[in-house]
Parts: structure tokens; sequence; C-alpha cells
């Protein structure tokens, strides 16, 4: 799972960036110190496969993995070709999700290019700029479509345009996407278009120690909370100064600071409801493998994102539940308890499920 850091220049994206990561990316005082994108993978912080390579005698853990790419400053008319522009939209277009960090911190040695504090106002800079980058993408797709439908008569693209008009009307309203009730055929029929605003969005208020801070992100937790949108604060440099420490330094200095300063549990948590995934593990060989899939993935889809032979030869599953595999110690002691359920290609894999797939490999295949 790919997660965009998007928000105005100098707000801090750079630096939550090194706390999710330790990746060291360039962080300095002036606008667009991130041209290109930084990108780093890291493990989603869960003990449940390190403790299931020990009760089965795996060697190697696979964890589950997120991508997070830090991408350069957005500013005012940015659809527009300002600042960066269209460069920077078309990076955001490929990822996952967005966080959006916004500036609820106070800091006189900080050049920015709106120079007050104001949270909601940076906000709605940057939700109105992806509304406007989403209109003329659909402006364009828009006259294409009807063109077509138009000269040829052609029932897919008379639906397309039809909708189009639709997502065009309300973006005309400067109304993000994410506002405009839309069935699950209409969705699909976006998904190519990779439309900013109805990408799930988490906004994250970047705040300091001071009371002043924490008054400002209450403002946006509130604009957050009438846009339907979840609000979460951190603390981005303190979460990057722990991120350099070693484990036992920053456990006590996260106890004491609280989960302002744990950068990763807390967005990957938030990205995870946000994206509406689970996890679940499977042991083969000598690895235990933690895989992401999203909620109600029927489990031969989920055998599927293992290899696609076990998706086309799919026999059955042997599933049980991480708890009760933890309780039994071992998997034979969770057969010999019942534990282990044999499961048809339906069943709709749940988080935590440790599962065996059992397939017909392709030359046994007829």
């Amino acid at each position: 799972m790919e997660v965009g850091i998007v928000g105005l220049p100098n707000v801090g994206k750079s630096t939550l960036f090194n706390a999710l990561t330790k990746a060291h990316a360039a962080v300095s005082n002036y606008p667009f110190c991130t041209i290109e994108p930084n990108e780093a993978v890291v493990a989603v912080p869960d003990p449940r496969p390190y403790e299931l390579a020990q009760m089965v005698g795996q060697e190697r853990v696979v964890p589950a993995t997120f991508k997070f790419v830090d991408i350069a400053g957005l500013v005012r008319n940015a659809h527009k070709g300002e600042g960066l522009g269209n460069q920077f939209l078309s990076h955001i277009r490929s990822v996952d999700a967005i966080l959006h960090l916004v500036r609820c911190f106070s800091d006189p040695t900080i050049a920015h290019v709106e120079t007050t504090i104001d949270p909601v106002r940076d906000a709605e800079i940057v939700e109105l700029e992806l509304t406007m980058a989403d209109l003329e993408l659909v402006e364009r797709r828009y006259q294409r479509a009807s063109k077509v439908a138009m000269s040829t008569g052609d029932k897919d693209a008379k639906a397309e345009a039809t909708l189009l008009a639709k997502v065009r009307e309300h973006l005309n309203a400067g109304q993000p996407l994410r506002t405009l009730p839309l069935t699950k055929e209409e969705r699909e029929m976006l998904k190519p278009y990779q439309l900013l605003t109805l990408k799930p969005t988490l906004v994250v208020g970047n705040v300091d120690e001071g009371e002043e801070s924490h008054r400002a992100f209450e403002r946006l937790r509130q604009w957050c909370e009438q846009k339907g949108l979840k609000a979460l604060a951190l603390n981005a440099k303190l979460a990057a100064e722990l991120s350099e420490l070693s484990q036992e330094e920053a456990t006590e200095l996260a106890e004491l600071y609280g989960e302002e300063v744990q950068a990763l549990q807390q967005v990957v948590r938030a990205a995870f409801e946000l994206l509406d995934a689970i996890v679940f593990f499977t042991f083969v060989g000598k690895e235990v493998t933690a895989w992401v899939v999203p909620k109600g993935t029927p489990v031969v889809k989920a055998a599927g994102k293992i290899h696609s032979d076990m998706e086309a030869g799919f026999i059955r599953a042997e599933v049980c539940p991480f708890e009760r595999l933890k309780e039994a110690g071992s998997w034979e002691a969770a057969k010999e308890r019942g534990w282990v359920e044999i499961k048809g290609k339906d069943y709709q894999v749940r988080d935590g499920d440790v599962i065996l797939i059992r397939f017909h490999p392709p030359h046994q295949r007829t």
C-alpha cells in the first residue's frame, strides 16, 4: 500500500517522512526543499508474524509493508502550474491514500508561504487545489467521451459521458468527490482516472508542545469532522528525533510524550482503517509472510495474491485465527483442538487468520 504525504511547503512533510521511515530525507528551511518525491518502504509495526515464526519454527519473517512517498509542497493555483504544479499532482495520482499534513505549530525561524497559523485555511487551500485538478482532468475526459458518444452512439461512451457530467457538476461547485454519492459500478468506472479527491484521506495536524498549537489542531479537527475526514495530531519533530534513538530510549520517551510522537504506529493504524485493510499470515518452507488485503476478500483471491497458481488451482484453505494458534502453541495442537477449520473459496479472510492453501499445481491440472 502506498501513502503520499502532501501539504503546503515547510509544514514538516519531510520531517514526518523521516519519523515514519528513518530515511533521512533532506529537511531545509525553504519552500520546495523536496522536488523529486522521497520514497521508502517500512514494515508495519506488528509483533504477530514474529510470534508466529517462533510457534511454527520458521527462520524468516516477511512483514506487511507500507510505502510512504514524500511529495513536494503544494501552493495556491498549483492546478494552474504554480510552484511545481502538475508535476506535483501527477505524483499524488499514483498513491492509494493521501496523508494531508497541516501546520499547527509556531516557529518564527521557518519560512512559510502562508505566514499566519491557520490550519483550516491551509487545509482548504490544498483541498481546493486537488478539487480543481480533478475538475480539469474530468473536463478533458468528458469532452472526449461526449464526442465519441455523439459520433458513434457507443453505449459505453454514453455511460461514461453521463457519469462524467455528474462528476463535473459536483467539482464545479468546489466539492471534493468523496462527498458525491456514487454506486459501486460508478466507482469502478472512475477508478482508472485516479481522481485525487476520491482517494482515502487522513488529515494530520503537525503540533508542537504548546497549548496554542493544540487549540489550532482542535479547530482543524472540527473542520475535518464537518468534512467527514479523520484527523490525527502528531508532533513530527519529536517523532523524528525519537526515530534516531535506540528502541529502549524511544520507548521511554514515547511513554513520556504519549501517542503524539508514535508516528508510524498511529499513521499505519489510521491508514489500515482508511483503506479498510486487514492482514493474514502464511508459513511455507522457512518463511512466515504477512499479507495485506481489503476486508471482505474471498480466500481464493487472497491465495492469488500469494501466487496466481494458488488461485487457479485452489482446492481448500486450512484456517486458524492467530490468537487461537497462540493459545494452542503449535499448528498441530490447534488441529487437535479443532481450531483449524477447512474453508472453501468463498470464505472471507479475517484479520489475523493464519492460512494454509491447498491447491493443484499447474502440471497436475487437466
